[in-house]
């Protein structure tokens, strides 16, 4: 018995010993654009690998690219990490372009799963097009000399790098790899933890340790997946013009509450998105003015040039209101023409009804409720109360008592407010 009970001990032991030395390793999932919010994702878990001593980090990668401030970013994060930093293109049909291929290139070990691609890296401006030529020389040359850099320490093509920026290749999974762009294929993840196991990396010198890892995959939060949908530039024009619309309108009308409550909150929304994307001042600067002429139509009497002048410069400034940072951020031009020609029809019916409000003339005292038609709330017998123009009043029946829910006329107004009504034959207002 006790020698049972001593080997059922010591296995017990050799179990608990293997576990506490089986590797771990900490799969990212970077399916997204790379923009500010994905950039403070990859990095707090590239930091949380370190911190919690993962034998390895892997960021499954799958992008068009994005913003080329959150992308060094991300790529000093990796270079800095002192746990490997696998990079993995991932999943069949995946992409690493743009803003990817440098997040690729600056990983210890960069792999790709079969029918993935990787490349397109020549910088573009904000509306997808060629930047101007002398500054076009200057960020494709410092574009490709930094990715031929990442390229030429990992042991990689810095041939193609370089193609890759200046001639916008692009290369599927089978020719990267025959073509030393990626170090390895492999069609899952347990299976590239297997291959990479005891390969020293470049330029670290960090050797791997992955077969048979404990994989713990994580994702964005949802709090950040919504932060991640509120930078999209569309929405933040949108809501910047909800909010300015409606501002107008509460200004315009005050107590009206909703207008204003909705443009505030969609106001505070969109310039969360301007202050987490690089703006431009100028597209900033006709935003403005473009929402000064809406506001200021009701007050200077121009026949709609001023509405018009203002949703031209809200289109200019829309398209310019981004700093260039790739096809990734970019204002829709059909999206703003319909946000702009519908603020343009809202504005000038606004003003319409106003100049229609002001060529009414003036009615005050007792000749602004001499004739108007109302409704017994309570019974006159002789007097009571009726409703007219959305007040009570106190009131006098000039012959029968009238019972509530009557029609009334309002035939004078006598002492103390008190007024003096007949039998209408026209229906009651709708209270």
């Amino acid at each position: 018995m006790f020698f049972l009970t001593l080997t059922a001990t010591l296995a017990l032991c050799a179990t608990a010993s293997a576990a506490s030395t089986r590797p771990r390793v900490l799969a990212v999932k970077f399916e997204n654009d790379v923009n500010p919010v994905t950039q403070d994702y990859v990095t707090s878990e590239i930091d949380r690998a370190n911190r919690d001593h993962y034998s390895a980090v892997v960021i499954l990668l799958d992008t068009p690219g994005g913003l080329g401030s959150s992308m060094e970013k991300i790529v000093k994060s990796e270079l800095a990490s002192k746990v490997p930093v696998l990079v993995y293109v991932w999943p069949e049909g995946a992409r690493a372009a743009s803003a990817g291929v440098w997040i690729s290139q600056a990983g210890d070990v960069l792999a790709m799963a079969p029918q993935t691609n990787i490349g397109s890296s020549t910088p573009i401006n904000v509306g997808g097009g060629n930047i101007a030529s002398d500054l076009r020389r200057k960020v494709v040359n410092d574009a490709a000399a930094s990715l031929r850099e990442l390229a030429r320490e990992h042991g990689r093509n810095v041939q193609w790098a370089d193609a890759a920026v200046r001639k916008a290749s692009n290369l599927g999974a089978t020719e990267a790899l025959q073509q030393n762009v990626i170090d390895l294929m492999a069609p899952s993840l347990p299976a590239l933890l297997d291959k990479v196991d005891g390969r020293r990396t470049k330029p670290k010198g960090l050797v791997l340790h992955t077969a048979g890892a404990q994989i713990t995959t994580v994702d964005m939060s949802l709090w950040k997946k919504i932060l991640d949908t509120l930078i999209d530039p569309n929405l933040i024009v949108l809501f910047m013009s909800i909010g300015t619309l409606g501002l107008i309108v509460e200004l315009w009308n005050p107590g009206l509450i909703f207008p204003g409550t909705v443009g505030a909150i969609s106001l505070i929304l969109g310039l969360f998105g301007l202050q987490v994307l690089p703006i431009s001042a100028a597209g900033a600067l006709l935003m403005l003015l473009a929402f000064a002429f809406f506001a200021a139509e009701a007050f200077v009497p121009t026949h709609g040039a001023i509405t018009l002048a203002g949703a031209v410069c809200f289109v200019l400034g829309s398209m310019l209101l981004f700093e260039p940072a790739g096809n990734t951020y970019q204002v829709s031009l059909p999206i703003v023409l319909a946000i702009a020609g519908t603020l343009a029809a809202l504005m000038a019916l606004v003003a319409f009804k106003i100049v229609q409000v002001r060529r009414v003339p003036p009615v005050t005292g007792e000749s602004e409720l001499v004739g108007q038609i109302g409704v017994v709330r309570q019974p006159l017998a002789p007097t009571g109360l009726v409703f007219v123009r959305g007040e009570l009043w106190q009131a006098r029946s000039n012959g029968e008592p009238l019972d509530p829910g009557t029609p009334v006329r309002v035939e004078r107004v006598g002492e103390g407010l008190m007024l003096e009504v007949d039998r209408a034959e026209e229906p009651a207002p709708v209270a």
